[in-house]
């Protein structure tokens, strides 16, 4: 048995390389995440297949969380992917908070170190466009009961960072498990690669295809 082992390996060696390459090369330079919730509508839909830069802010030895360089920050605006221990699960949110922003919300409208952020209606009246810094994008509002729009001053402790989703009255995000440490953002997400629309036997929607993100 051990020789069949030997020569299995032998006579594959290539697609064998071929595949733990793939496969390091997800675990550290990039990857695509399917998006199952609408927690970021308007922005990524249900069933959208996303691209994440996963050298975006960090370089890691392929299958672990060691990091081997810093390649950059994440910052405000950002959609980042990130395992998320509270949840027991990957998410995908904006980010929002820097470490040492003091940030609030009052009637879904955002404020950070005291100054409030700038909303303009669309022409869809449950969405409007938000502008973080450089970063304008649209956010979605969609009446629910007990809907956690409002939270008083806090700040962004040293080595975490505060996030939301773009669905903001329907969304899991830091208003629910709290900062996500550093550590558990993977990268961040660029564009639209494919998308499958679920309700409709998972087809096409080629509108979507090769779409950025920021």
């Amino acid at each position: 048995m051990n020789i069949s082992f030997k020569k299995l390996v032998k006579e594959n060696w290539g697609i064998l390389l071929f595949t733990l390459v793939l496969f390091a090369s997800r675990s550290s330079f990039a990857d695509w995440y399917v998006v199952p919730t609408g927690s970021m509508l308007p922005t990524i839909v249900e069933g959208d297949r996303i691209f994440v830069d996963k050298m975006a802010y960090r370089l890691e030895v392929p299958f672990t969380d060691i990091k081997i360089m810093q390649t950059g920050q994440p910052k405000r605006g950002d959609i980042v992917v990130f395992n998320s221990k509270k949840a027991g699960n990957r998410l995908v949110k904006r980010l929002i908070g820097e470490p040492g922003d003091r940030v609030a919300m009052v009637n879904n409208k955002l404020i950070i170190n005291g100054e409030p952020i700038l909303y303009e209606k669309n022409a869809n009246a449950l969405h409007k466009t938000e502008y973080l810094g450089n970063v304008t994008h649209s956010v979605q509002l969609i009446p629910v009961a007990k809907a956690r729009d409002n939270f008083a001053q806090i700040i962004v402790p040293q080595g975490h960072y505060l996030v939301l989703g773009d669905n903001r009255n329907n969304s899991a995000d830091s208003r629910y498990y709290g900062f996500v440490p550093a550590i558990e953002i993977q990268g961040k997400a660029h564009k639209v690669l494919v998308s499958l629309d679920p309700e409709n036997n998972y087809l096409p929607r080629e509108e979507r295809f090769n779409k950025p993100l920021i």
